[in-house]
């Protein structure tokens, strides 16, 4: 099946394709699952977030999950078989410090998998949401962080991004390449509130170091200060795409943006808009964002609300595959062709 996009009014163009089914089996385990990243090593391998428990409807604001890490393997890129929980050394330790009597820990969730050629270590990013206890309070949100010989090895670190303030909360992260200074300057989702609205922006992390501590960086997206509909409510950072696949000069690559329309009030509820997936031109040199698709690229047929990417994999000259979880239960991949995505993007990757 082959979806379809709006370029410009009157002209289409084929853009991706759809694999049919879901790409991970639970096996009657999980109902819902999420997140899936796979080892940039070995992609037979990987960790995706399972849903242990839900409360509530995603599309509404309030509803909480209480989620696990577990392993994947698979045989192909389109299918793979969850296995155990995810264990890190240290992690009942380093969780009950951070919690203390004051804060609910309730999963760790939405990873990301990177390997150090500098230090020859594979390094795993994740959210730690600390949930509190005392009503009123706002919930703390930590970029945690594992480092280990491969999956099987990890040991929990400090977070490499920690403040108690809710609005510098951490999550989500893209591993951007290194500048001319050899620092990487990531991407991550965080948080601002204009008045009683909670926007979800995307921010830069200064990281010199695969591991703790990394520095907050400035705001590179607020979806209240840019005019494009699709991403107005909440944007987060999807996998920024290697120069391999597409090459847009130096210092810049293309990426991956999750946004999300305004959310809307129904009475005293709060409706969230749909999550899709757009593109981006990420200036990795500067930490800038140039340029940001007018309209999402990828809105799964299936979608009721949420349609949110994870993981790229690179699979041929031009080709690769997109891993995105649709209404946070399950995983679908779409084949990305680098040709017609060139299509869209603009003549120059500065835009005014």
């Amino acid at each position: 099946m082959t979806q379809r996009f709006k370029k410009t009014e009157g002209e289409e163009q084929k853009l991706y394709g759809v694999h049919p089914g879901r790409v991970v089996e639970t096996k009657s385990r999980f109902r819902h699952l999420m997140a899936l990243a796979l080892d940039p090593r070995d992609h037979r391998r990987g960790l995706v977030r399972c849903i242990l428990s839900r409360r509530g409807d995603v599309g509404v604001k309030g509803f909480a999950d209480r989620s696990e890490l577990h392993l994947i393997h698979g045989h192909s890129l389109d299918h793979y078989s969850v296995g155990g929980k995810l264990g890190i050394k240290h992690e009942a330790e380093m969780i009950g410090e951070m919690r203390g009597t004051e804060w609910e820990f309730i999963g760790l969730e939405d990873p990301d998998i990177w390997y150090d050629p500098d230090d020859r270590k594979t390094h795993v990013y994740f959210t730690i949401p600390l949930r509190p206890k005392e009503e009123g309070a706002k919930m703390r949100i930590y970029l945690g962080h594992a480092e280990g010989r491969d999956l099987d090895s990890l040991e929990m670190t400090e977070p490499v991004l920690v403040d108690n303030d809710p609005n510098n909360r951490a999550k989500e992260v893209a591993i951007a390449p290194k500048n001319n200074q050899g620092i990487r300057l990531n991407l991550f989702e965080s948080a601002d509130r204009i008045g009683e609205t909670r926007f979800s922006t995307i921010r830069v992390a200064i990281c010199r170091q695969a591991g703790p501590p990394w520095e907050f960086g400035e705001t590179v997206l607020h979806p209240a200060r840019q005019s494009l509909d699709w991403c107005a409510g909440h944007a987060s950072p999807g996998p920024l795409l290697p120069r391999t696949f597409i090459d847009l000069g130096e210092g810049k690559c293309l990426g991956i943006i999750n946004g999300r329309q305004a959310n809307k009030r129904a009475g005293k509820v709060t409706l969230y808009g749909v999550f899709s997936v757009g593109l981006m031109i990420y200036d990795y040199e500067r930490g800038k964002i140039d340029w940001i698709s007018p309209w999402p690229l990828i809105q799964d047929q299936q979608a009721k609300t949420i349609t949110f990417a994870s993981q790229f994999i690179e699979t041929a000259s031009g080709r690769g595959i997109l891993y995105a979880h649709v209404d946070d239960s399950f995983v679908r991949a779409y084949d990305l062709d680098a040709d017609a995505l060139k299509s869209l993007l603009p003549s120059t990757s500065v835009i005014p």
